[in-house]
């Protein structure tokens, strides 16, 4: 295996040529001619014939659409997370610049200007590429051959502006040219930063309709394969922007590679776990395993667990190895074992890209028709709704489980990392942390859940406990404090997660979105813009919707709270008085609402509620006002206790202003109280003499 020698003595020994990337995709391309002729040799023949070009070529647009998409959002986030921009300076030169991360030069780091150059081109192909996807994925679906003529164009349009899928891809050529044009203008973290979150953002049309939006339970994989995804996307894009950066990153090499090595453990675990749960989903085991789909679903998994291997050879034994006297040679096995990553990951993308025009096992087959509630919801109706059902019946939200599990063992290793060194962290802020994101996931995948969308009540019931309930067992857990405590800040130039916490907590946005008036107008408002608009029954049809108003219902309970009786930092503060005040407001609006629901005889959402064919409970109405007088309980008894709270809060500073004041009398010998005890004395004295020379007269 050819490698590149490095002669700089500050630099690792070897690094991968470019070669080994065009190897990577030409790899990829490879296996997804091979996989996608396999797994589509059983089908039938197609009763319309879109051509050579459209059945061979979709699969090579989206196989260089999916390589172009993950280099471009692993540079970015390279670019904006773990190198450093500019060059540090080794003596004083008066052209040093000094700041709080050390000395630097000003000059742009060559790893830094490598990563951009791969971006700036990386973004333009994934957007053409994307733009190819699109035509030959509407001459697929309609069965015709790619052309000029007006009837081709025709139906492109109308396949973007009116089917899902059209859409969508249109959708991703969008974002991709909007990173594309910000990639080359942008050379700060900041906006480098949002390219990279706006680049993942352009990966939720791919997940919507993607391979697992046909299988029996669409939700759930459409969760897994989003997770999947951007597992995929960090891992393989962070290697080829590893790759490119080469010996450019010179003395930072360890440190930057230590970064990558947690990063891509983390994608590891998330595609890994993702995997399992998609191709569990997608098909039945362990017979499903003989169909082709499950033939290529198990060498994807072998080219995992073997990426999975070498990856752990890095973390233990070939970056340790770089900081002592055998760095040299580490080093360039290092890279080898990097070649032979982005060769592997080359095959993966192939067989991925193969995977969604596989079908799966009995995806052939013509489905029984649907219930209504299957219809609507897309699970069966569950049963009448008990007390013990609020505990038994789960749909997991992948999603939510894979947020609440990465918190914890985020939030368990920076405690653990405090105590090891000595410190302090109070066992209670770490109960409450987990109970509260114990409850997220039991309010996004239990009882609440799944009857949310079957009854108004328990749908309030779930919304009330996302705002008011779990957010306050966060919030009480402190993490931005324990953040804070926890990592180190970073000395090379770049912004590490200690820096941009410091840079969100301290923005405009944030003064914004954290003011006291803010928060309580959008917890008490928004509950009303939400279900008197089509808010709610976008919510209700869409997954997607579904998911961003539990994100919304959880960030809003969380700002407000954080408001009310947070202690991790926040741009400003509202005194003590304002806060209770706040707090009755939101009270009363709360007990306004619903009332309101329960005296309302308009049923909102009345086409969704009506038609899931539900045979036990209330009515819908009769439901909806019991909904009502739910937001009316739920809302006052945790605005109650968080009143209290505050109320104990403002004791506790008062007494400890009333400490701080003993303390500086004792050091300066009652001197402040001295001087008002004279200044009171000189105005009796005035007084007095004013009143002698008026009785002189």
């Amino acid at each position: 295996m050819a490698l590149k020698v490095s002669t700089s003595q500050e630099r690792p020994a070897v690094s991968p040529r470019p070669v080994w990337l065009a190897a990577a995709c030409a790899i990829a391309l490879v296996v997804v001619l091979a996989a996608t002729a396999y797994g589509r040799g059983t089908l039938p023949a197609e009763t319309r014939d879109p051509g050579a070009l459209v059945q061979w070529g979709y699969g090579l647009a989206q196989t260089v659409h999916n390589l172009a998409a993950a280099a471009t959002i692993g540079g970015l986030v390279f670019a904006a997370f773990i190198i450093p921009p500019t060059l540090r300076s080794s003596g004083r030169a008066s052209r040093t610049r000094h700041d709080e991360q050390g000395p630097t030069t000003g000059a742009e780091h060559p790893a830094f200007t490598r990563i951009m150059v791969l971006v700036s081109a990386t973004s333009i192909i994934w957007t053409f590429s994307a733009l190819a996807v699109l035509v030959l994925g509407f001459a697929d679906i309609a069965g015709v051959p790619v052309s000029g003529s007006p009837e081709f164009s025709a139906g492109l349009v109308a396949y973007m502006t009116e089917l899902p899928s059209g859409s969508a891809w249109l959708s991703v050529v969008i974002i991709a040219a909007v990173v594309a044009t910000v990639v080359f203008g942008a050379r700060s973290p900041g906006p480098l930063a949002a390219a990279a979150l706006l680049a993942i953002a352009g990966l939720v049309p791919v997940i919507l309709i993607g391979h697992a939006s046909s299988g029996t339970d669409h939700e759930q994989a459409t969760n897994s394969l989003g997770l999947h995804l951007v597992g995929v996307c960090l891992w393989f894009g962070g290697l080829i922007a590893l790759a490119a950066a080469g010996t450019a990153l010179g003395k930072d090499t360890a440190a930057v590679l230590r970064r990558f090595s947690s990063l891509a453990l983390f994608a590891f675990i998330l595609v890994s776990a993702s995997g399992v749960i998609n191709a569990s989903i997608r098909m039945p085991l362990p017979e499903g395993l003989t169909s082709p789909y499950g033939v290529l679903v198990m060498a994807k998994t072998a080219a995992v667990i073997i990426l999975g291997i070498i990856g752990y050879l890095h973390r233990t034994r070939l970056i340790p190895a770089l900081t002592r006297k055998d760095g040299p040679g580490a080093g360039r096995v290092l890279w080898r074992f990097i070649v032979a990553e982005l060769l592997i990951m080359g095959a993966v993308s192939g067989l991925a890209a193969a995977l969604g025009r596989t079908p799966p096992p009995g995806g052939e087959e013509i489905r029984a028709a649907l219930t209504p509630a299957e219809v609507l919801t897309g699970y069966p109706l569950p049963p009448e709704l008990t007390p013990e059902r609020w505990f038994t019946v789960w749909r997991p939200d992948w999603l939510w489980i894979a947020v609440a599990a990465t918190a914890a063992v985020l939030y368990l290793l920076g405690a653990h990392r405090l105590r090891r060194r000595g410190d302090n962290w109070p066992w209670i802020r770490t109960v409450l942390w987990l109970t509260g994101l114990a409850a997220l996931v039991f309010f996004t995948s239990g009882g609440p859940s799944v009857y949310g969308r079957i009854l108004f009540s328990a749908h309030m019931v779930d919304h009330m406990a996302l705002t008011m309930v779990v957010p306050v067992f966060l919030v009480l857990g402190a993490p931005v404090t324990l953040a804070l405590r926890t990592l180190a800040p970073r000395r090379d130039g770049s912004r590490g997660p200690r820096e941009w916490i410091m840079v969100l907590v301290h923005s405009r946005p944030a003064a914004v979105l954290t003011h006291p008036l803010f928060v309580a107008a959008n917890f008490a408002g928004s509950i009303v813009l939400f279900y008197y608009s089509d808010a709610f029954g976008f919510a209700l049809r869409e997954h997607a919707g579904h998911e961003l108003m539990t994100a919304h219902f959880l960030i809003t309970g969380y700002l407000f709270i954080l408001s009310m009786i947070g202690t991790d930092p926040v741009p400003r503060r509202a005194p003590y008085p304002l806060r209770l005040l706040l707090l009755l407001a939101t009270m009363a609006f709360h007990a306004f609402f619903g009332v309101t629901l329960m005296g309302s005889p308009t049923l909102l959402q009345p086409g969704w509620f009506t038609g899931l064919g539900r045979d036990w409970g209330p009515p819908a109405l009769a439901d909806q006002q019991m909904g009502g007088a739910i937001t009316w309980g739920i809302g006052e008894v945790p605005t109650l206790l968080i009143a209290i709270g505050v109320a104990i809060m403002w004791s506790r500073s008062d007494a400890r202003e009333m400490r701080r004041t003993d303390r500086a009398a004792l050091r300066n010998n009652d001197a402040d109280l001295d001087a008002y005890n004279d200044m009171l004395a000189q105005l009796q004295e005035r007084d007095s003499r004013i009143d002698r020379q008026r009785d002189g007269q």
